[in-house]
C-alpha cells in the first residue's frame, strides 16, 4: 500500500477510536488487502536480507550442476494409475531474481533444489536429484546397483533408475540402503526392486537398528493428526508460483503416489559395523536419535566418500517438525557429527547426503561438518544458557542471534528448521511445553480465551481496528495475534478471516524457511477458501500397513478406543477378545475395560470372542477396503463365541476425520 494511503488509513483508524459525532449505523468494515501482493514492509524486509547475505556466491550452483549427465525430458512422471507423481516443469518460474513476495535467500535455495537430473558424484557414485523431496543415490557394485534411499514413491524411483540404466548401462539392483526411518527415504522402494526379486537374487536391504518399528510408529499411532499438519508443512494445497509454493528448503516438494515399505534383510546394530555389499565396503556409524530415531551415516573407503544421510545436509534441520514428532536431541546430533569429523574429516574427499548436492575437497568436507556440528551445539547450549538465567522459551527464541558462520555458509541457514523454532524445541526437550509462568499452566481453551480477549478490546470491530493498525505498520506478528483472536471468537467472520489471511501471507512472504512459508500460506488459503474436502497427503495404503508389526497395529487401534462407547457405556461388562491371523501365525488378545483397551501378544484362554482372519484381510478391513459382512459371507473371517463381542469391539473405535480444523476452532 502506498505510504500516503497508509497514513490516511492509520489516521482514520485513530479518529475512529476517539469519539466524534454519533451515528445510527456502524461504519462498513474495511476490507482486507488483495491477496498475493507483497507490502512495502515485506519488500523492505526481503531487501534487507538480500543486502546482508552473499547471494551472488556461485559455489553452490557449481556444485549442484557438477557431474550432470542427463535428465528426464518428459514434463510428467506418472503413477501406474495415470496420475501425476512429479511435474518436472512446476518450478520453472524460479528463473531470474527473487520477486518481493519471496525471501531472496529461500528463492536462491529453490533455484538450487529445482535443478534435476542424473549426476556423477565420482566414478561409481551417482545421484538422482530434483524428482522428489529427497535424493536417490546409486553406487556401482561388482554386478549391479546399490540404491541409497529410493525416494518417497515408486514412480519417481522407477523413473530415476530407468534414466541411470539408459545413461550408464543396465544393471540389476543388488542392494538397497534405507539411511533412516522417514518415508521419503524408503517409500519408493517398490519402484526399484520387488520382494520376488529380493528372494530370487538375494538382494540385501540394509537399515539402521530399530528401523522397522520407527518407520511406522509416527505414521500409525499419531498418523491422522500428523498427516493433516504435514500438508501445511509441505504446502500440499498451494500452487507453485511466486505467491505460493517455492519449495520446502529441504527439497522442492513431495512426490505423489502410494508409499510402500519392504522389510530390511539386515538391521544394523553397534556403533560402527562394517558390511560389504556387492563388492563395495561400507563403514556405518549409528546416528539414531538425531534427525530420526533410527538412522545411520556411512563411509565408502574405496571412494573416499562420506554420506551424511539427513544428519548433515544443505540446511539447518528441524529439531521439532511443524507436522509434529518427538523432539530431537541436538546435543547428540552435534556429537555424532563430531564423530564423523574425527573419523573421516582428514580422509574424505567428498561428501553427499540424502538431500541437496554434494561438496568436494577435504577442506570443504571438514568445513561442512564443523559448521553443522557447531550449529546444533550452538542452539543447544545457548538455549540452556539463557534458560539457566531464568528466561522462558519464547524469550530465548527472540534473544539468540544467528551464529557467525551462518552469515557466509548457506548450508546452515534456516531453509527448513529455524533457529527460533529449534531453540523452543530444545527448551521443550529439557523443560516441557510450559514456560513456568503460573498463568500459562492451566490456560483457558483458545476459543474461550479469544472470546474474552475480543470482549475486553471492545468487540470484534474494535479488535479488527487494532489488528489493522498493526498490519498497516508492518507489524504482522502482532496483527496476526489480534486477528486470530477475532477468528477464534467468531469463526464465521469472513472479514476477520481475510485480514488474518493477509497477515499470514506477509509473514509467509518474508520467511526464509520453506516450511514456515508453506505453513503460513496454507493457513491463509484455508482462511479464504475453507479446508479441502479430502486429505491432500495420505499414508493409508496396504503396502505400508502390511509392514506394521501386528501388536503395534493394535496399539494404534487402542488409540481409537472411546470410553464413551466402551463396556460401561453400553451396559455390558469388560471383556477380552482374541484375534488369530493364520497367514502370519500370530495371535493377539485385546482386554476391553471401561476406560482402556489393552492388547497383548498371544491368545488368552478365556475370551468372549475369537476372530480368525488373515492379517492381509484385517489390514483391508482397517483401511475400509473390506467390510465385516462380506468377509464373513466368503469365509475370509470366522467368529467363535459371542458374536456381540466383535460388534462391541469395532463399535468402540472412533473413526478419525482426516480433515480437522487447524486455523480456526
Amino acid at each position: 500500500m502506498p505510504k500516503i494511503k497508509t497514513l490516511l488509513l492509520t489516521s482514520a483508524l485513530i479518529l475512529a477510536g476517539c469519539g466524534g459525532p454519533a451515528t445510527d449505523t456502524a461504519p462498513d468494515p474495511i476490507p482486507a488487502p488483495e491477496a498475493g501482493i507483497a507490502t512495502e514492509a515485506t519488500r523492505a524486509a526481503n531487501a534487507a536480507i538480500a543486502d546482508r547475505l552473499p547471494l551472488d556466491d556461485t559455489t553452490d550452483f557449481e556444485n549442484a550442476m557438477r557431474g550432470f549427465l542427463a535428465k528426464i525430458e518428459t514434463d510428467n512422471i506418472l503413477n501406474e494409475d495415470g496420475s501425476v507423481a512429479w511435474q518436472n516443469t512446476q518450478f520453472d518460474f524460479l528463473d531470474g531474481d527473487a520477486p518481493a513476495s519471496v525471501n531472496p535467500s529461500l528463492w536462491r535455495q529453490g533455484k538450487l533444489n529445482r535443478i534435476h537430473g542424473l549426476f556423477e558424484v565420482t566414478d561409481g557414485i551417482y545421484q538422482l536429484r530434483g524428482y522428489d523431496l529427497s535424493t536417490m543415490t546409486l553406487i556401482r557394485g561388482e554386478t549391479g546397483w546399490i540404491i541409497v534411499d529410493p525416494m518417497l514413491t515408486p514412480a519417481v524411483a522407477r523413473a530415476g533408475l530407468a534414466l541411470a540404466n539408459e545413461t550408464l548401462g543396465t544393471r540389476p539392483v543388488t542392494g538397497v540402503l534405507f539411511t533412516h526411518s522417514h518415508a521419503d527415504h524408503f517409500g519408493g522402494v517398490r519402484g526399484v526392486v520387488s520382494e520376488a526379486e529380493i528372494a530370487e537374487r538375494d538382494v540385501t536391504i540394509v537399515a539402521p537398528t530399530g528401523f522397522t518399528t520407527e518407520a511406522v510408529s509416527e505414521n500409525v499411532l499419531a498418523g491422522n493428526y500428523m498427516t493433516r499438519r504435514s500438508s501445511f508443512q509441505f504446502g500440499a494445497g498451494l500452487d507453485a508460483g511466486p505467491a505460493g509454493h517455492v519449495g520446502t528448503g529441504l527439497g522442492q516438494a513431495l512426490s505423489r503416489g502410494p508409499i510402500g515399505l519392504i522389510s530390511p534383510t539386515v538391521e544394523l546394530s553397534g556403533e560402527a559395523p562394517r558390511l560389504t555389499i556387492d563388492g563395495v565396503a561400507f563403514e556405518f556409524l549409528d546416528a539414531g536419535d538425531t534427525e530420526a530415531p533410527s538412522e545411520f551415516v556411512f563411509y565408502l573407503p574405496e571412494f573416499k566418500a562420506l554420506s551424511g544421510a539427513e544428519v548433515v545436509t544443505g540446511n539447518f534441520h528441524n529439531v521439532l517438525t511443524p507436522r509434529g514428532a518427538l523432539v530431537r536431541d541436538t546435543l547428540k546430533w552435534s556429537k555424532v557429527i563430531d564423530q564423523m569429523l574425527l573419523r573421516y574429516g582428514d580422509e574424505a574427499e567428498l561428501m553427499f547426503a540424502s538431500h541437496h548436492w554434494p561438496v568436494w575437497g577435504e577442506g570443504a568436507v571438514r568445513q561442512r561438518l564443523e559448521n553443522h556440528r557447531d550449529n546444533y551445539r550452538y542452539v543447544h547450549d545457548q538455549t540452556l544458557r539463557l534458560a539457566n538465567h531464568g528466561e522462558t522459551l519464547t524469550e530465548i527464541a527472540e534473544a539468540i542471534p544467528e551464529p557467525d558462520f551462518a552469515a557466509t555458509d548457506f548450508s546452515v541457514r534456516d531453509y527448513y528448521g529455524t533457529l527460533n523454532h529449534n531453540s523452543k524445541a530444545v527448551f521443550q526437550r529439557y523443560f516441557g511445553w510450559w514456560d513456568g509462568v503460573p498463568a500459562n499452566y492451566n490456560r483457558l481453551p483458545p476459543a474461550d480465551e479469544s472470546r474474552r480477549y475480543v470482549e475486553a478490546m471492545g468487540g470484534s470491530a474494535k479488535a479488527l481496528e487494532t489488528g489493522q493498525s498493526g498490519y498497516n505498520a508492518g507489524d504482522y506478528r502482532w496483527a496476526a495475534t489480534v486477528f486470530n483472536h477475532v477468528v477464534f471468537a467468531e469463526p464465521d467472520n469472513q472479514n476477520a478471516r481475510n485480514w488474518l489471511a493477509a497477515a499470514y501471507e506477509q509473514l509467509g512472504f518474508q520467511a526464509e524457511s520453506g516450511a514456515w512459508r508453506n505453513y503460513y500460506l496454507m493457513g491463509a488459503a484455508e482462511l479464504r477458501n475453507g479446508p479441502p474436502e479430502t486429505a491432500l497427503v495420505s499414508l493409508g495404503n496396504p503396502e505400508l500397513l502390511r509392514a506394521v508389526p501386528t501388536l503395534m497395529l493394535f496399539d494404534a487401534l487402542a488409540v481409537r478406543y472411546n470410553p464413551e462407547k466402551g463396556p460401561l457405556a453400553t451396559g455390558s461388562d469388560a471383556f477380552s477378545m482374541g484375534f488369530q491371523f493364520p497367514d502370519t501365525g500370530e495371535a493377539v488378545t485385546v482386554l476391553a475395560r471401561n476406560s482402556v483397551m489393552f492388547p497383548r501378544t498371544g491368545l488368552a484362554e478365556e475370551t468372549r470372542t475369537v476372530l480368525t482372519i488373515d492379517r492381509a484381510d484385517f489390514d483391508r478391513l482397517i483401511l475400509g477396503q473390506a467390510k465385516v459382512p462380506d468377509l464373513l459371507a466368503t469365509g475370509a473371517m470366522t467368529l467363535e463365541g459371542d458374536p456381540t463381542g466383535a460388534a462391541a469391539f469395532f463399535g468402540a473405535l472412533d473413526q478419525f476425520a482426516p480433515i480437522y480444523n487447524i486455523i480456526e476452532p
